[in-house]
Formats: structure tokens, C-alpha cells, sequence
């Protein structure tokens, strides 16, 4: 059975920082790119960022440039989103995803003003 575990998620003053991990099991890890997903109360889901089973990384959009970073480490089948100068903006459920099939359940994040 594939899973994946987000974790690392809360509450956090506008500034902060974050780090979220995916944990992932029952999959040739290293042969998944994986991507971070989140959620906003009442919007669709969002790509922001996914790192290829080499490690290249891709920005789905400008909302998180330069603030968030992906990395991966393939010996823990965990990736990182590590999340710099959070906004309010930036609450939501974030999600990890093995592209194209599997998703995560999410972790909450909640950025106070």
C-alpha cells in the first residue's frame, strides 16, 4: 500500500518559518517526482513547488518564489518544503503529491497576522 504522510504543519506567526515533511511508503521512491499542493478555505487546490527524482526543482507560480524551497532526501523517502517569511496568505492545507497518482491526506497550516 502507498502512502504518504504530511507533517510538520501549525500555527505560525506572519514571518515565520515552517518546514513540512512528506513521508512516503510502498513506492520506488526515487523514481517519483513529487510535488507540494495546498489548499485555501474555499479555493482550489494550488501547485507551488515539485522536485524531479534527480532533484531538479520546478515553481508552479510566483506565490511562494523566492520564500518556499523543495528538497528531498531519497535515503528517508521524505521531501521538504521549507517555508520562509509566512504569510497569512499562506494558510491552508499543503499537500504532497507522487506525480501522477498518489496524494497525501495534508497537513494544516495556519499563519496569524
Amino acid at each position: 500500500e502507498v502512502q504518504l504522510v504530511e507533517s510538520g504543519g501549525g500555527l505560525v506567526q506572519a514571518g515565520g518559518s515552517l518546514r513540512l515533511s512528506c513521508a512516503a511508503s510502498g513506492l520506488p521512491f526515487d523514481d517519483y517526482a513529487i510535488g507540494w499542493f495546498r489548499q485555501a478555505p474555499g479555493q482550489e487546490r494550488e501547485g507551488l513547488l515539485c522536485i524531479s527524482s534527480s532533484e531538479g526543482s520546478t515553481n508552479y507560480g510566483d506565490s511562494v518564489k523566492g520564500r518556499f524551497t523543495i528538497s528531498r532526501d531519497n535515503a528517508k523517502n521524505t521531501v521538504y518544503l521549507q517555508m520562509n517569511s509566512l504569510k497569512p496568505e499562506d494558510t491552508g492545507v499543503y499537500y504532497c503529491y507522487a506525480a501522477v497518482a498518489y496524494w497525501g491526506q495534508g497537513t494544516q497550516v495556519t499563519v496569524s497576522s
